[in-house]
């Protein structure tokens, strides 16, 4: 019995590493199939921009909704990209310009980071918009979305000026060590950068 039941073992791991190999396998991208999708696609698609805008591209497949459908949600993934572009940029800088005008406490350091970058985020999103869409062999609709550097700047200027604002103390050391031409010129410095 203890054999029969030993060997039934055997059987089924046998069975199990067998089934297990054949298992879905990774398909390699051609390179000619990659070369045929993209051979006219505009630059934008495949490579970062750079220069006075960010931008990022979104994609979607144009199935049974429609080439509308696929152009909006084409475009929210655009949106979603610019979107944690311009958080990760704006927490850098806040981080680096508060720590600069001698906010100590990291908790609130991070926290003030963090909600100066969401009021950004959201603020200078509503103005990003579609610059060029393109429809590929396959029937993927791609969007370009861009968002002003010089909207994202002024937007960053106003929040962390209210931010500061809330706190009379922060607000006195803030002003007590110009601090209007620090974040200036540390918000030049960030969106320099990078380009």
């Amino acid at each position: 019995m203890k054999r029969t039941l030993f060997i039934l073992a055997l059987i089924s791991m046998a069975l199990m590493l067998a089934l297990a190999g054949c298992g879905k396998k990774v398909k390699k991208i051609d390179s000619e199939q990659f070369e045929k999708e993209y051979e006219h696609a505009p630059d934008w698609v495949l490579a970062q921009t750079n220069g006075e805008k960010f931008s990022a591209v979104g994609s979607a497949h144009i199935g049974k909704g429609g080439i509308q459908f696929a152009r909006t949600e084409a475009l929210a993934n655009a949106r979603s990209e610019l979107a944690r572009q311009v958080s990760v940029k704006v927490r850098g800088l806040v981080n680096t310009f508060a720590q600069q005008t001698g906010i100590g406490d990291e908790q609130a350091l991070d926290a003030f980071s963090k909600q100066v970058s969401k009021l950004v985020t959201d603020e200078t999103l509503s103005g990003s918009r579609e610059k060029d869409t393109w429809i590929s062999p396959s029937e993927d609709f791609y969007v370009l979305a861009v968002l002003e550097k010089a909207e994202v700047k002024d937007s960053v200027r106003r929040q962390v000026i209210s931010g500061y604002q809330q706190d009379s103390a922060r607000w006195q050391e803030f002003k007590a060590r110009n601090g209007n031409a620090e974040l200036d010129a540390e918000i030049e410095k960030a969106f320099r950068e990078g380009q």
